[in-house]
């Protein structure tokens, strides 16, 4: 959630941030329910100070025995405090309507966050590694899975529908071995602290990492009022809400392994084929909780670490800077890292890793307080894929393929494979 005295004090930067991202200004309507907000706050404590002090000159009325005047003055307190509660309301519904404003604004870019409209203005910063020569003509992970007999798209439709799949024997125990390669990777050598959380979450949890109320569509749903988390984040991120740490807690890293569920509203004929876009899924998600002056370290950290994953499996990859139309909601800024398919013949993302600045910790009143220091500031969030499993399991079917349709086990995964250093191909 954004800053409202920061809109305050800079509405014409807010508007222009806004429109940095394709949005029409909104400071003007926002200050004027704000200003009404305020005289009613004003109004409300003048009324209060009214009635004390007819309640303090009843008092005396009673001591004189004036009854008259007491109950003269005790009508004017009524009335003085129907306009304080009348007034009390009309204030409870401004900050509501306030907040329900705040709630559906993104958050606003970095000032080196590159402009642009959609995914063409991401400004590419690194490459690393070369594409692979294969020698023949590469196939998609999907035609390699299918003709193992490994990779069932046909029972996963029949259990669940679209988007979804059964991976069998060597398959199931590659993409196994990636996620524990991951977690090893990320708490043995960047001290992240494993997790288990919740995959069922309240409303509430949404709302403080920004998928709710704006993105509900994107969710699924149970019947008892609870969601499946479409990312880890979600629960990591929110076992600072509502608290307040003490400085030397920070910075907080947390990691987690875990399936996650997205209804992919709006991916109509996007990926119709194979295990890029699913509705459930596993990632191995990295979160940052830091001081607001460590955040832009902590970002390029974060990414380092997700980049070494690749770099380790020997997978060519590159590194964009997303431009401000092709951000998250809850992002100030994003790096995202794309994996070579051969079979694809293209790059695709495979992590997104974002600053968030204070903008979740606001929505989850989440702070810290430095050592000697009364008051309290918000903390900065940071969350990043370290990295998607089923799509990193498909870099390594396509990079990895073998002429006759088997697959060579990266190095770093062979002690994760009891050994095993080739699956075998199959054709159809």
């Amino acid at each position: 959630m954004l800053d409202l005295k920061w809109i305050r004090e800079h509405p014409a930067a807010f508007d222009a941030a806004r429109a940095r991202r394709g949005l029409a200004p909104a400071s003007a309507a926002l200050l004027e329910l704000d200003a009404r907000n305020r005289v009613l706050m004003t109004e409300a404590q003048k009324a209060q100070e009214a009635r004390n002090a007819l309640s303090k000159q009843i008092g005396q009325a009673k001591a004189k025995k004036d009854e008259a005047e007491a109950q003269r003055l005790m009508a004017e307190v009524a009335t003085a405090k129907a306009v304080i509660e009348a007034g009390e309301q009309e204030a409870a519904a401004l900050v509501a309507q306030i907040d329900t404003e705040l709630a559906t604004m993104p958050n606003l870019p970095a000032d080196d966050v590159p402009d642009g409209g959609d995914a063409d203005g991401n400004v590419e910063l690194r490459r690393h590694g070369m594409p692979p020569v294969l020698g023949f003509k590469a196939r998609e992970h999907f035609e390699l899975g299918e003709a193992m007999g490994l990779m069932d798209f046909e029972a996963g439709a029949k259990l669940s529908g679209a988007r979804f799949v059964v991976l069998k024997g060597a398959l199931a125990r590659l993409e196994r071995a990636l996620g524990q390669f991951m977690l090893d990777l990320h708490t043995q050598e960047f001290g992240y602290q494993e997790a288990s959380p919740p995959l069922l979450v309240r409303d509430a949890a949404l709302y403080g990492t920004g998928q709710l109320p704006k993105f509900a569509e994107d969710l699924f749903h149970t019947d008892n009022g609870y969601w499946l988390i479409p990312t880890a984040e979600v629960s990591l991120t929110n076992l600072v809400n509502d608290a307040i740490l003490d400085a030397d807690a920070l910075p907080m890293r947390l990691t987690a392994l875990t399936h996650c569920f997205r209804s992919e509203a709006g991916a109509a004929g996007k990926d119709t084929r194979g295990m890029i876009r699913q509705h459930q899924f596993v990632k191995c998600e990295l979160v940052s909780i830091v001081a607001p002056e460590h955040s832009e370290a902590e970002h390029e950290r974060m990414t380092y670490c997700a980049e070494e994953v690749l770099k380790r499996l020997e997978l060519p990859y590159r590194v964009m800077l997303l431009c401000t139309g092709d951000m998250g909601f809850s992002a100030r800024k994003t790096y995202d890292i794309e994996v070579w398919l051969p079979g694809q013949n293209a790059y695709r993302e495979i992590s997104s890793c974002s600053n968030c600045g204070d903008f979740q910790a606001r929505r989850m009143k989440a702070r810290y307080r430095a050592a000697g220091e009364k008051q309290t500031r918000f903390v900065h969030t940071l969350n990043g894929s370290g990295l998607a499993v089923g799509r990193t399991l498909v870099a390594v079917l396509e990079n990895y393929q073998q002429d006759d349709g088997s697959i060579r086990i990266p190095d770093a995964l062979i002690p994760y494979m009891n050994g095993v250093r080739t699956i075998a191909g199959g054709r159809k």
